[in-house]
């Protein structure tokens, strides 16, 4: 999916048609846990909130600059990367972002205080910071368009999955054995998937999407066949089609969300709902629950309509504006019930459902660019995407400390309006085969 002029060069890790398919499954599932280890990397910190801001002595507002600070420069890398995977190997680039993880957590976990903290937490950023539009380029790139939104789910799935498996062992380890011990933990568990991907791992070598017929006649791995609209294509034109811009728009509102989940959602727990650290660290699991399950729906779904023939505009932009439209409501409802279990389960749905929209980006915006400018597309919508984790947890912190425990109500009031917001961007703007044609394409 990715090269000049249609696909990356090749390296010992690139292998051929015959007996792709296996090969295919195993570096997806090895890209899932990749992304479970770059969330579980992300969440511990929340997990911590109480404990990092009692050791160091942290106001909410200064807890949540120093979550900020890991978005520091995560665009910025997102989209070096992302261009830079449109002629590199993402094998390589893979492995070289989960050694840098590593070696990230390693100043804050030896100790210091604030200043080693945000660091550490800026290094670590923009290291994770091109894992996820790579490691979705380089599971797609192993499948054809009609294919893609189960493996693309998976990885997304990924995200998910590393906060649910994560979560109650690390904050078991916190309340027993510190916070740093902690980050220790993490930066072994990127060392051993690095080991594991240098062993296992493999760069695909399918064409773009939409080169394939709508029962991928054509466009099965290693096939032949023309990219057009190829490395002449501007990326101004792709930044600027309609497509692009709602699939962006709608992915920021649903990525505020997830920052607030990773970052300041156990402490909404523990000191607005008093729930018991060791309770929180479970119940926290609720909403990244759901919204596994929404992204297997949502594969499951898209990927019936569009062998049935249905648009993308159908079947991505407008199944993907209608989680964001179920999460908005049940965010905008936590107001209107009373006691912890009723906004518990409403939180978990609105941000269950609201966090789910990545697939759908992912995937519309690999229909929408070239091979040959898949990379820096997808690289460049994460980027703006994840400046929602930059605002996020610097504005909550703010919230909470000017309005106490009602700042927390008032950060689910904010998802949900954003969420809005994102569900009309999504169901009104994304269009890829029109945005197709009128990129020549």
């Amino acid at each position: 999916m990715t090269a000049v002029p249609t696909v990356p060069p090749q390296s010992a890790g690139t292998v051929q048609a015959a007996g792709s398919s296996s090969r295919a499954w195993i570096v997806t599932g090895l890209l899932v846990v990749f992304m479970m280890v770059n969330f579980a990397d992300k969440s511990v910190l929340g997990l911590a909130a109480d404990e990092i801001r009692a050791d160091l002595h942290l106001s909410a507002t200064q807890f949540g600059l120093a979550n900020s600070a890991f978005f520091l420069l995560f665009s910025v890398a997102a989209v070096l990367v992302g261009l830079a995977a449109d002629r590199v190997s993402p094998k390589v680039l893979l492995l070289a972002m989960a050694v840098l993880w590593s070696v990230a957590q390693v100043p804050a976990a030896i100790g210091g205080g604030l200043a080693v903290l945000v660091v550490s937490r800026v290094f670590l950023g923009a290291a994770e910071g091109p894992a996820f539009p790579v490691a979705q380029q380089a599971t797609l790139a192993w499948f054809p368009d009609h294919r893609r939104n189960l493996p693309g789910a998976l990885i997304t799935l990924g995200v998910t999955l590393g906060v649910i498996v994560s979560a109650p062992g690390l904050s078991w380890l916190i309340q027993h054995h510190g916070w740093r011990a902690a980050l220790w933990v993490l930066a072994g568990a990127g060392l051993v998937w690095a080991v594991a991907w240098a062993l296992l791992g493999a760069d695909g070598r399918h064409r773009a999407a939409g080169t394939d017929g709508p029962r991928g006649e054509v466009g099965e791995v290693g096939a032949s066949v023309p990219d057009a609209g190829g490395p002449d294509l501007p990326y101004r034109k792709i930044f600027a089609s309609r497509t692009w811009i709602g699939a962006t728009l709608a992915y920021f509102t649903s990525y505020w969300t997830v920052a607030l989940m990773l970052v300041w959602l156990p402490s909404y727990l523990r000191n607005a709902l008093d729930y018991s650290a060791d309770a929180a660290g479970t119940i926290v699991i609720a909403p990244w629950t759901v919204g596994a399950v929404v992204l297997l729906a949502q594969a499951g779904i898209t990927g019936r309509l569009m062998r049935r023939g249905v648009g993308s505009r159908r079947a991505r932009g407008g199944v993907g504006g209608r989680l964001l439209a179920i999460g908005a409501v049940c965010c905008l409802a936590v107001p209107l019930v009373d006691g912890a279990p009723a906004r518990t389960v409403l939180i978990a749905l609105g941000f269950g459902f609201g966090g789910s929209y990545a697939t759908v980006a992912a995937t519309t915006v690999a229909e929408l660019a070239p091979a040959s400018r898949s990379g820096g597309a997808l690289g460049t919508m994460n980027a703006v995407v994840t400046a929602a984790g930059l605002a996020a947890p610097a504005v909550v912190g703010a919230l909470v400390d000017a309005r106490g425990t009602v700042g927390y109500q008032d950060a689910v009031l904010l998802s949900g309006a954003l969420l809005a917001a994102g569900a009309v961007a999504s169901v009104l703007l994304v269009d890829p085969a029109r945005d197709r044609a009128r990129l020549g394409r």
